[in-house]
């Protein structure tokens, strides 16, 4: 094990760091020598070690004023913006805690620029509380709510080490004026009638809970209070996802909002977190579809708003951004199954403190200081038998016949169970960068067969007219009938025998009749336009046309066929559209899971206006 004396001994013998600006008020701090011992490290402070690598770069970037400059953190990468300051926790910790691979507990150069960062963060303030991020003058929600997180944090290890006393009296008061702009009611940047963006207005709510730990104010937690009882009615949809841009967003839902309701937890244990984290649950029990070969959970990734997230692996080593949803597992049961099990975790540090490879700096803008913050709290991650429990109970798993509709004003959810297949669709109203229609089909042994993506134009459930301009870039509303459209409109429960789907826009009209085992997809347009058809596809599946033409796994074919089939394993999924079409499969550059195995294809067909699919499930 190497002591504190060895590594700034063997960083000595490193080349010289760059020589700070003028006027600088710190010292550059020696970086690491390649060979940090993996074994050091105990087994849940892993995450730390890209951020030890990274921790002097990032220091000798940053300027005299003590702005991070270089670019480390957020953008814009400018000294108004108050987010990039948020590694002053890095910092923080790094200097109050002492480990046998941490060389710089104690430093004084290291603490000499977490106090010119600290200056230059609070300068930043304004005088009402918050603080900028895209323009100096800006009030903004996000870098106040994360900055009352960051900021208190490092309160915390400051008055744990005794460093800085006068900056701890300067972050106190800093604190408590962020907070009383933050928890204002009638704060319309904070507080919509509908949330815009939930996860940044509950971030401040989770820095808060830690805040008033440190320094209580009655007023202020009688107002905690009360935020905490409005963010269901405001920031939760009734189908159950966190509002993001308009919509639900599967990477701010799961990776952002839900941590950071458990960062609030622990510290309020207020049952209003308990009751949207439950709620959530069950949303993502519909929309994580999972791979029966054990690679993980393919993401229904075509509703998301902001961001494009269209994969969870099965195991998910440090540093995970969804770790701390560990939190909720004991009260919300279901949610172990979207968690990495403790034992398949050991496994995976086992082996990382078992390797000879360097560990090497984080990429700048990969630097993410909430995986430092939600590694403070120990953890409780479910075992492999609750966490096999939990997705025997996911719904699609649980029963292979039903029909669930969840809504939101004008838009539509909608998961159909039957026993061969599981279909999944967005309608109504298009947020953002989402995309509607129908948006993947999954086989119980085959797994996910299709999944559209968002925010791709190239990729989506489609008819698609020239321009590449697909129907599902755009509002396409909805009806739902027992049995063939035109039938009485179904409202939701156990699925009938045939369950069928009609919606559309001016331009082209969809009917979709599901059945045990089958989909028809009837498109009826204006003009000549292309079905398109996004698969995930194995490399060893066996991809062959109607006609005789065999497909090529990552490649591009053309055939003239009425047909195609995509067999895996001992399953066969039948594609087919009766009149002999040209059609081309084409791969794409998506790839899914950590392997990369998996690939995105488009199956594109063109036709006159009238087109007429079936697809028929093993």
């Amino acid at each position: 094990m190497l002591s504190r004396r060895t590594l700034l001994r063997a960083a000595a013998l490193l080349p010289a760091v760059p020589v700070l600006a003028p006027g600088t008020a710190f010292a550059a701090i020696p970086s690491l020598p390649p060979a940090v011992d993996r074994t050091s490290f105990a087994p849940h402070e892993q995450r730390f070690a890209p951020y030890l690598a990274t921790l002097a770069p990032m220091v000798n970037d940053m300027d005299g004023s003590g702005f991070f400059a270089g670019g480390w953190w957020r953008t814009p990468a400018a000294s108004y913006n108050a987010r990039v300051q948020e590694h002053v926790f890095t910092l923080a910790w790094f200097h109050a805690n002492a480990r046998p691979w941490n060389p710089y507990a104690g430093d004084a150069s290291l603490l000499a620029a977490l106090d010119a960062a600290l200056g230059h963060y609070l300068s930043l303030q304004h005088p009402d509380g918050s603080f900028p991020e895209y323009s100096r003058d800006q009030h903004g929600l996000a870098p106040t709510g994360f900055g009352l997180g960051y900021l208190a944090k490092t309160l915390r290890l400051l008055r744990a080490s005794g460093a800085l006393p006068a900056r701890q009296a300067q972050l106190t008061a800093a604190l408590r004026k962020a907070m009383t702009w933050f928890l204002d009611a009638g704060n319309r940047v904070v507080w919509q009638d509908r949330l815009t963006w939930a996860n940044q207005t509950t971030s401040g709510l989770a820095g808060a809970t830690h805040a008033l730990q440190l320094d209580p104010d009655p007023a202020l937690a009688t107002r905690l209070t009360e935020a905490f009882a409005r963010l269901p009615a405001l920031g939760q949809s009734p189908a159950g996802f966190f509002y993001e841009e308009g919509g639900h967003d599967m990477n701010y839902n799961f990776e952002v909002m839900l941590p950071e309701l458990a960062d609030a937890y622990l510290h309020s244990q207020d049952a209003h977190l308990v009751d949207m984290a439950r709620a959530f649950t069950g949303f993502l029990s519909y929309n994580l579809l999972r791979e029966p070969d054990g690679a993980g959970y393919l993401v229904n990734v075509a509703p998301s708003t902001r961001t494009s997230a269209r994969w969870y692996d099965e195991v998910r080593p440090d540093p995970d951004r969804t770790a701390l949803n560990w939190t909720f597992t004991r009260q919300v049961p279901l949610l172990s199954a979207f968690m990495t099990a403790r034992e398949d975790l050991a496994e995976a540090r086992t082996a990382w403190a078992a390797s000879t490879e360097p560990v090497t700096p984080l990429a700048k803008q990969d630097t993410s200081p909430r995986i430092l913050t939600h590694g403070l709290y120990g953890e409780r991650f479910p075992s492999r038998r609750q966490r096999a429990e939990a997705i025997a109970d996911l719904p699609y798993l649980r029963s292979n016949d039903f029909a669930e509709l969840r809504r939101d004003g004008s838009q539509d959810f909608l998961y159909v169970r039957k026993p061969g297949l599981y279909l999944g669709g967005y309608f109504g109203t298009r947020a953002s960068r989402s995309r509607t229609g129908l948006t993947f089909l999954w086989h119980p042994d085959a797994g996910t067969i299709i999944c559209g993506l968002n925010d791709n134009n190239y990729a989506c459930w489609s008819t698609v007219f020239p321009g590449q301009a697909p129907d599902s870039n755009g509002s396409l509303p909805a009806t739902y009938f027992h049995g063939a459209p035109g039938g009485r409109e179904w409202s939701g429960g156990r699925a009938p025998a045939a369950l069928g789907i009609r919606y559309g826009n001016a331009n082209v009209t969809t009917d979709v009749l599901v059945t045990r085992r089958t989909i028809r997809r009837t498109v009826t347009a204006n003009a000549a336009a292309t079905e398109q058809i996004p698969l995930v596809l194995h490399p060893t599946d066996v991809l062959t046309f109607t006609d005789g033409t065999r497909a090529a796994f990552g490649g591009t074919t053309t055939a003239t066929a009425d047909g195609f089939d995509l067999r895996r394993g001992s399953t066969t999924i039948r594609l087919r559209w009766n009149t002999p079409l040209q059609a081309t499969l084409a791969a794409g550059s998506v790839r899914y899971f950590r392997d990369g195995a998996r690939r995105f294809h488009a199956l594109r067909i063109p036709h006159q206006g009238t087109f007429d699919l079936t697809v028929i499930m093993g």
